[in-house]
């Protein structure tokens, strides 16, 4: 009887303990689900240069955070093997792909294997475009390649994966354009505009009568005018309504530009620039006055990107001295960190080097950077190698179909962000 009074004794204060508890329980769950998903949907966020404060972020693409529910770092990420992904956005039968980039016809033995790898943003997806989409998004749109024949292994993989869905297609050089294409249902042409160094050059011998270089002893070299845009691409600011550059892979080529026989000249206008300067100087000048230029005569409301340095994978020496990119899967983390390190200092260094130029000429301008760097580093096995019909291995172009595809799905992606942020 005694504990009976006891326990009725307890059971208010017992009573208020389960309900706290559960109450806490309640508030906790609750507050677990809702930690789990975001606040707001993810909405992709691509910043202008001159929003950066810090311009090393964007070398290392670190300057947007997914964790903020805004935005993706589209270069953190890894590769993911399916071995049962099915490519269906063209095929090897695609009469744009150059010869040597078609490594399913030239047998390269992991030619079908290369597109089974995805690229996976480790905060996001980055999922492959839908070009019918694209076509009808982008209707009466000018779109301009400008740049090296890395520039053209995308323009290629972007006409190829357009051209599945759509037939009617009409081939005419925009603009002065090497290679370009209309869409005729939609009126959007794509095209490719080849130039090696962006700025205009040619041979320089000196002058019998005499001059400032050859008073410093040059007798012969190539001539750049740093301040003059090469004639392939100066109407296409004025005519496209979207451009994406890149340059660089020229800039550090002995064997055409030899420091010794055949030196870059710079000349601004008209003069040359004396003392003479490196090539890294070079190039600090040419972005300059190219960016300048295409600000200038650009439309307003044109979107303006360049495209980040694409690496090379050559190993044991450099294209021309037997170097070779024989690999058949991507490369480890740690093996990528040996190849592109610039405290190595090693053949493939000039991805880095470039950036760092890049970066530097781009902050406070109104272009926008895709930066496909970092995820291309990784992709040792999808360059033609030695199928891709040279002397020697191909180790700086890109199989297709093959990475500058996810190249292109990241560059849609960037561009229907700034149309939705528009």
């Amino acid at each position: 009887m005694a504990a009976t009074k006891k326990f009725s004794s307890l059971f208010p204060l017992l009573s208020l303990i389960c309900f706290v508890s559960v109450f806490l329980l309640l508030s906790l769950s609750r507050k677990a689900s809702i930690s789990s998903s975001p606040t707001h949907p993810q909405v992709l966020q691509f910043k202008p240069i001159a929003a950066a404060n810090n311009i090393d972020a964007y070398a290392t693409g670190s300057d947007t955070d997914a964790s903020d529910g805004y935005s993706c770092d589209y270069s953190d990420g890894s590769w993911i093997y399916d071995p049962d992904a099915r490519f269906d956005r063209y095929d090897s039968s695609c009469k744009e792909i150059f010869k040597g980039w078609n490594c399913i016809m030239n047998n390269k033995s992991n030619g079908r294997d290369i597109f089974k790898w995805r690229w996976k943003p480790r905060n996001c997806d980055l999922p492959p475009f839908d070009p019918l989409k694209f076509l009808h998004t982008y209707r009466d749109t000018n779109i301009g390649f400008v740049g090296d024949s890395l520039n053209r292994n995308m323009f290629v993989s972007l006409f190829c994966t357009l051209k599945r869905v759509s037939g009617g297609v009409k081939k005419w050089r925009a603009a002065g354009a090497d290679r370009g294409f209309t869409f005729l249902q939609y009126n959007l042409t794509i095209a490719y505009h080849r130039t090696n160094l962006l700025a205009r050059y040619g041979r320089w011998s000196a002058n019998g009568n005499g001059g400032k270089l050859e008073a410093l002893g040059y007798k012969e070299g190539y001539r750049v005018d740093v301040d003059i845009p090469e004639g392939t691409w100066e109407k296409a600011p004025s005519f496209h309504d979207i451009l994406i550059f890149n340059t660089g892979h020229w800039w550090w080529a002995p064997s055409k530009f030899d420091p010794v026989k055949s030196p870059m000249l710079f000349f601004e206008k008209g003069l040359p620039v004396i003392p003479p300067v490196p090539p890294d100087v070079g190039l600090d000048k040419v972005l300059k006055h190219m960016i300048q230029f295409v600000e200038k005569n650009m439309q307003r409301g044109a979107i303006k990107l360049f495209r980040t340095q694409s690496p090379r994978h050559f190993e044991g020496g450099d294209w021309d001295q037997g170097g070779s990119c024989q690999r058949l899967q991507p490369l480890l983390p740690e093996q990528v960190e040996e190849l592109f390190s610039l405290k190595n200092n090693g053949t493939n260094a000039e991805a880095g080097l470039v950036n760092q130029h890049l970066f530097k000429a781009l902050k406070g301008s109104k272009f926008h950077i895709l930066d496909i760097t970092r995820m291309s580093e990784f992709r040792a096995d999808a360059h033609p190698s030695s199928a891709g019909g040279k002397k020697h291995d191909d180790c700086m172009h890109w199989c297709l179909p093959g990475i500058t595809d996810t190249w292109n799905d990241l560059f849609v992606t960037h561009l229907n962000s700034l149309k939705i942020g528009n």
